[in-house]
């Protein structure tokens, strides 16, 4: 009769030892991102791909539509398998809040009541993190359909603050890339503390990085954040070889912004002329400052010494750093810039700035220059030397870069370390 009473209260259940083991949880991932495809993000196109290759099933979301004009095909194509939320209209976005402030009223509360928090101490103000929280509202319904269970944003400001208001209203967990120096510098009004305390993990590019994010939470988040070295495009490291030109050329890579200290580099190049010194610099990039740079290359009559070349395709950004003696970045600002990477790769040296995550990368005089940020003397002195400089010594240079991105800086390498913290972190 035990038995048959043991027996008994058995039926309809399963010993825990019989139970079959439960199948780990496929991660169906969605990239967020401000704007996407853009061209200064190629890095992340580049990324998905890599992932993608190791069997992960990504969705590509972009918070407004690409302001870019898209030079690259791969952009192009990434531009189809993307969906913007603001290019669902105003009505479809008022319409997602509602329909969650009836649907989930407690859920919808504490999001709102955060979104008041961070919103009050915001350098973007309160209303403009309201409309992160409708976004948020309207991505959530977008991630359910596609049975997604893990959200990563990239960049620390609006795409991390969507994601982390679409957790609180009852979505899947989130990481981000803080990339910086913008993120750090405005770390308190963007609420970069918050936003690491609720995140899963959080990833950052450089030792700098790190460092700076250790400072803007509480120690007991520091160990969810980790360094992923980003990687450059394979191509470059595949690209034929190019012998050093003999012609005084430089070449500036980056987006044309004050914090990118072209301005200084103006002024370096008139310093040099007005010294007897030949030099040609091409500015390739665009941006806000475009039309000040202009204006200052014709005040100083430096036109035939400094040419604006624009956004170009991958391709020309090659034949131009290889048609150049070097690369400048006279930047006041950065963390991590992925065009030391991409002159290295191609076989170029690099005059660069001492400042955020370079010098984890730029060792001075074994594979280019390191110089004070704001120095126009020490920007001009560099420039002399390069175009001084032995091709000899120029090649050494290039080689001890070119190893140097091969061994640490790969995407494939980037994606396989983000690919294990993505299946480590229980989503």
């Amino acid at each position: 009769m035990k038995n048959a009473a043991v027996r008994q209260s058995l039926i309809g259940h399963t010993l825990p030892s019989a139970q079959p083991k439960a199948e780990p949880v496929r991660l169906r991932i969605a990239y967020l991102v401000n704007f996407y495809p853009k061209v200064s993000h190629a890095f992340i196109r580049r990324e998905i791909a890599a992932l993608e290759s190791c069997g992960l099933e990504i969705e590509r979301f972009s918070l407004r539509p690409s302001p870019d004009c898209l030079a690259e095909e791969a952009d192009r194509a990434e531009l189809e398998r993307t969906r913007v939320v603001l290019g669902a209209g105003l009505v479809r976005l008022v319409s997602a809040l509602v329909a969650l402030f009836f649907s989930r009223p407690a859920r919808f509360a504490r999001a709102f009541a955060l979104t008041l928090r961070i919103g009050w101490r915001s350098d973007r103000g309160l209303w403009r993190n309201c409309a992160y929280l409708a976004e948020a509202c309207l991505l959530l319904g977008w991630l359910n359909r596609k049975g997604i269970n893990h959200v990563h944003a990239h960049f620390a400001t609006n795409p991390a603050a969507v994601a982390m208001l679409c957790h609180v209203l009852g979505g899947p967990p989130y990481t981000f890339t803080a990339h910086g120096p913008d993120d750090f510098e405005r770390g308190r009004g963007i609420a970069l503390d918050e936003k690491i305390a609720r995140a899963k993990l959080v990833v950052t590019v450089s030792s700098f990085g790190r460092r700076q994010l250790y400072r803007l939470c509480d120690p007991r988040h520091w160990a969810k954040i980790h360094v992923i070295h980003p990687g450059i495009d394979d191509a470059l490291l595949r690209h034929p070889a190019a012998p050093f030109p003999s012609a005084p050329k430089i070449v500036c890579v980056g987006r044309l912004h004050k914090d990118k200290g072209q301005l200084l580099l103006i002024e370096a190049v008139r310093q040099l002329v007005a010294g007897g010194v030949q030099c040609e610099v091409v500015l390739v990039g665009d941006g806000p400052l475009r039309v000040e740079v202009q204006a200052r290359i014709a005040l100083l009559q430096l036109d035939s010494h400094i040419r604006l070349a624009g956004s170009v395709s991958l391709a020309d950004l090659c034949r131009h750093v290889q048609d150049a003696r070097a690369v400048v970045l006279p930047s006041l600002a950065e963390n991590l810039p992925s065009v030391i990477m991409e002159a290295f790769a191609l076989g170029r040296p690099v005059i660069a700035t001492a400042v955020g995550g370079i010098p984890e990368l730029v060792e001075s005089h074994a594979c280019g220059w390191l110089i004070p940020a704001g120095s126009v003397e020490a920007l001009t002195n560099a420039i002399r030397e390069v175009l001084d400089a032995p091709i000899e010594t120029l090649e050494g240079m290039a080689r001890d870069g070119a190893r140097r991105v091969s061994e640490q800086f790969r995407t494939a390498l980037a994606a396989k370390r983000l690919l294990e913290l993505f299946q480590a972190g229980d989503f």
